[in-house]
């Protein structure tokens, strides 16, 4: 599949569902089940092979696992590239295109500055974004305006941020991406206002508490990740039978 043609399955009202996985094993399951695509979570990624989320995985580790991952299905893949595993624009640049070469048509690349707190600045991010999109890749510009009060044990569902993260949007769009992602918003009646001032597909993750898939689709969401759940879910299964069979 095209990047255009990945691109064209982000549609409001008939959102693409990524029911995100980490391996290829997960991969064959849930493209066995249906889906239309492929998107690693960096989380579940990082956690099978037993590292930290926050780019702890070596990029290399990230791309071995990548070409298994393609390898195991003819479904486009989109990956989570974080932050791109580079500070540096030239490093970033080569990152995205070893990426491309692995076999990820598209890939998530966050706005928040690692192990710092904070975003990036918007001119910064954009040069990012152009960079990483320039290698080939449907770029799906996350940010985090959202996740990091969340994460934070705040609200993130507060109207200022909604007007920081269009006017993000809008910048974004400019430098190339496809798509922009906001984990943590879950009130239903901001993410209808941002999809409406928003002229990029909306990509939204899904939490506890939000409404169907279709429901959000009816707000005008394009794009619904499941993010780190799916792996969660499996291992507090696979956490939960080991204690049966080991009588704990």
């Amino acid at each position: 599949m095209t990047k255009d043609a990945f691109a064209a399955l982000h549609q409001s009202g008939e959102p693409l569902v990524l029911f995100n996985i980490w391996d290829a094993g997960s991969a064959s399951v849930v493209a066995e089940a249906g889906a239309k695509a492929i998107a690693t979570g960096s989380l579940s990624l990082a956690g099978a092979q037993g590292f930290d989320d926050g780019e702890a995985m070596p990029f290399e580790a990230l791309l071995a696992t990548v070409r298994q991952i393609a390898g195991a299905s003819d479904l486009p893949l989109t990956v989570d590239f974080e932050t791109g595993f580079a500070s540096d624009l030239e490093v970033l640049a080569t990152n995205a295109r070893a990426l491309h070469e692995a076999g990820a048509i598209g890939c998530n690349l966050e706005d928040r500055l690692i192990g710092q707190g904070g975003l990036r600045g918007v001119a910064e991010q954009c040069e990012r974004i152009a960079a990483v999109a320039a290698a080939g890749l449907f770029v799906n510009a996350r940010t985090d305006a959202f996740l990091g009060p969340l994460m934070a044990g705040e609200n993130p569902n507060q109207p200022a941020l909604v007007e920081q993260a269009i006017a993000r949007a809008a910048a974004y769009r400019q430098a190339g991406a496809g798509c922009f992602f906001v984990p943590g918003l879950s009130d239903p009646d901001l993410i209808a206002q941002l999809c409406g001032a928003v002229d990029l597909p909306v990509n939204v993750m899904r939490l506890d508490g939000m409404p169907s898939n279709a429901a959000m689709g009816a707000l005008g969401v394009a794009r619904i990740s499941y993010g780190p759940g799916p792996w969660r879910h499996a291992m507090a299964q696979l956490a939960d039978a080991a204690k049966e069979a080991l009588g704990n």
